[in-house]
């Protein structure tokens, strides 16, 4: 975690949370339909967002090469470029889809990308919040795999496969882990084995935080880490549409029903 807490204040606005888009799963036609939803959201909230936070997996795959970064997401980049445009602070995390985002979005639309969990002060307010993955106890494999993914050899490798196939391979990958999550179960409620719960947890032993907020397991979470601590899971978008509103007098899981 860095060093100094980032802080927000709200002045009448909302911060705003969302993460797991998966924009290009499972197929062009089904992202494409859910990115105008993600645009519709991102519109229907901009006038009231203090920030947005976009809390990883906000593609099913993201890799950038030194000349190169995927295909497609004109719309969605559009959009978040205009409400940069507007003076909304927008930030990005990595998530275990997209985790070789580096600083084309920095570079491009001034918008931070984060690859591990930060700290927030909001009115006083003290927050965590990350993508999830890798965090807390279990998922060994996921783990060791991270380590490979995020090797700057393995990845220095992986760049002298020409784009074409090294997407095409990735994208390939990630269809599979889906799959394998599905089988698995994974996206179902474990109650006291949420590993990220657990890891809240373990956090709080040592530092408070307020709030503790995630994204990566797929599902609306709002659970108490001791009584002046909660841990909220922001959920997805390929079938739920949920996100968190933060006020200065609430804080709130919804779905957007446009």
């Amino acid at each position: 975690m860095q060093s100094q807490p980032l802080d927000f204040s709200l002045k009448g606005k909302k911060i705003f949370f969302a993460s797991d888009f998966h924009l290009g799963a499972p197929n062009t036609q089904e992202s494409k339909i859910r990115e105008r939803r993600i645009i519709r959201w991102l519109e229907s909230i901009s006038d009231e967002a203090a920030a947005i936070f976009l809390v990883g997996d906000i593609f099913d795959f993201w890799f950038e090469y030194k000349q190169v970064v995927p295909k497609g997401f004109i719309p969605f980049i559009s959009k978040i470029s205009q409400l940069r445009d507007r003076g909304i602070p927008i930030l990005f995390f990595t998530g275990n889809h997209d985790l070789w985002m580096k600083d084309y979005f920095t570079q491009e639309l001034g918008i931070p990308v984060y690859d591990h969990p930060i700290e927030l002060v909001v009115e006083g307010k003290k927050i965590l919040v990350g993508h999830g993955d890798g965090l807390g106890p279990g998922d060994q494999t996921y783990k060791m795999l991270k380590k490979v993914f995020t090797n700057s050899l393995a990845q220095w490798l992986f760049r002298w496969f020409h784009p074409d196939l090294g997407i095409r391979l990735a994208k390939t990958w990630s269809g599979y882990s889906r799959i394998s999550n599905m089988e698995k179960n994974e996206n179902h409620f474990l109650g006291e084995d949420e590993w990220l719960w657990q890891y809240c947890k373990e956090v709080e032993k040592n530092i408070h935080h307020d709030l503790y907020i995630f994204g990566h397991r797929h599902l609306p979470l709002k659970l108490e880490v001791t009584k002046n601590s909660t841990y909220f899971n922001l959920g997805e978008w390929v079938s739920q549409n949920t996100f968190l509103e933060l006020s200065s007098d609430n804080v709130e899981l919804k779905t957007f029903q446009g």
